[in-house]
């Protein structure tokens, strides 16, 4: 009986199992974060590998955060809000918020030529550069490098202007140009007005336009793909190039400068560390090897820190060396909140702190470039 009972039960199953198969799951488009312009070379996902990368694939908001910043969308920062004015969505492009150490980079090379004047002529001279450095050529390395990004964007913030189609390929590319061609023309008109017989502004702002699209951004070199030959390179062009513009355009660029600023510039790979936390699952899922992905987030917030931290102290001691103790002093004053900074926020949360610890700290880190420029200067 209990025999004859079992075996009507297999069957039951069986037919039943015949007869409900489970519909096959049909394959599901891209999320809408994910479905960019056709006509864009952009991030092509397939249905077929976005499931087989379904438990591996981090998931993404598919907006912006609904408490964004119009103050942050101007800066070009994270948690900025969502915006529909194009001239608005050019200015994020060109991220203001990193135009700062550029334009004082320009008021340190002038400090250091010791050739510096507060006359009308002098300071419009320093004011064109520092539009040469910042809004134009910053803002035309930022705006590239977000095209070259977009796919990385498109798995880390698909919100952003480029990757959510809020801006299209021709006016990227439109900005793209102007801004470089802007950056350029500043450039031979300063060493026209310097009375330049050899054209050193225009070939250096070439040279870091170069250095930002060829080498930094673009394949196939794309240096930003290594995080330490990348963001030497990046902090070299936000620390040097600017320096010597301003140096150049009111003196001479001597090579003791010149070794110095590319010391400083170590200090800067650090800084550029710091935003590569916040891209850490993007850089992972496309195989770039930033600093975090190829030594994880501990120890790479250690060789931040130890990159901005030595490099200050290192100078310090070089300016004690030549008998500047009191510049020396003063750096070493400067460095020492830096420290106490990376200790309260970004030693114990890089990607919750990182834009506080750099609004506070690198006010003491481009003092000390300051203080740095007046001791070479005497």
């Amino acid at each position: 009986m209990a025999t004859s009972h079992l075996l009507a039960a297999a069957a039951a199953t069986s037919s039943t199992s015949a007869t409900f198969r489970p519909p096959l799951r049909s394959l599901s488009s891209p999320p809408p974060s994910l479905a960019l312009n056709r006509r864009r070379s952009f991030l092509v996902v397939c249905a077929a590998d976005a499931d087989a990368k379904e438990t591996t694939k981090p998931k993404v908001p598919e907006k912006a955060p609904a408490a964004g910043s119009s103050f942050n969308q101007l800066l070009g920062i994270k948690g900025a809000k969502q915006e529909t004015n194009i001239w608005k969505i050019r200015l994020q492009l060109t991220k203001p918020v990193t135009w700062p150490p550029l334009v004082w980079g320009v008021l340190c090379g002038a400090a250091a030529s010791g050739n510096f004047h507060w006359t009308v002529e002098d300071v419009a001279k320093s004011i064109v550069c520092m539009l040469m450095s910042g809004p134009c050529l910053t803002g035309y390395t930022q705006t590239i490098n977000d095209w070259y990004d977009r796919d990385i964007d498109a798995i880390n913030e698909p919100y952003r202007p480029i990757p959510s189609g809020a801006i299209s390929e021709n006016e990227v590319i439109t900005q793209i140009w102007v801004l470089l061609l802007g950056g350029l023309g500043l450039g031979a008109l300063l060493d026209i007005w310097a009375g330049h017989d050899f054209p050193i502004i225009f070939y250096l702002a070439l040279g870091g336009s170069l250095l930002s699209y060829i080498i930094y951004s673009a394949p196939p070199l794309k240096l930003k793909q290594n995080g330490w030959i990348g963001n030497f390179a990046l902090g070299a062009s936000y620390i040097g190039l600017p320096w010597w513009a301003g140096q150049a355009l009111f003196g001479t660029l001597t090579t003791d400068i010149v070794v110095l600023t590319c010391l400083y510039s170590i200090a800067g790979l650090g800084i550029a560390i710091v935003n590569d936390f916040k891209s850490i699952e993007g850089d992972r899922t496309l195989g770039l090897q930033s600093l975090p992905v190829a030594f994880g987030m501990e120890t790479a917030k250690w060789i931040c820190v130890g990159a901005i931290d030595i490099t200050q102290l290192s100078v310090a001691a070089y300016l004690l060396s030549t008998g500047k103790l009191y510049y020396a002093l003063a750096l070493l004053g400067l460095t020492i909140p830096q420290v106490i900074l990376q200790f309260q926020y970004f030693l114990k949360d890089p990607v919750k702190y990182d834009v506080k610890y750099q609004a506070s700290a690198q006010p003491f880190f481009v003092f000390g470039l300051l203080v740095t420029a007046l001791a070479t200067s005497h």
